[in-house]
């Protein structure tokens, strides 16, 4: 799932391993979800989120996402 994890992280000025300790993951998490590999648990978005003050909606990208799921299904 597509994030804005990594443009606020780096508006902000934090490494991958600062963000990591303020939302209590490890830097591979932040690594794997900026990479897209993996999908921020609900919680985890939460926290993300509240740092960069932005809602978990804008920094998951839900629309985005939404819709690409959506062209993936009038595909079949």
């Amino acid at each position: 799932m597509k994030t804005r994890v990594k443009e606020l992280r780096t508006a902000a000025k934090l490494t991958q391993q600062q963000l990591a300790e303020l939302v209590h993951v490890s830097a591979r998490t932040i690594i794997s979800i900026e990479k897209e590999q993996c999908s921020p648990s609900l919680m985890l978005a939460y926290r993300i989120a509240q740092v960069f003050g932005v809602t978990v909606e804008e920094l998951c990208c839900l629309k985005e996402n939404k819709e690409l799921e959506d062209q993936q299904y009038e595909n079949l």
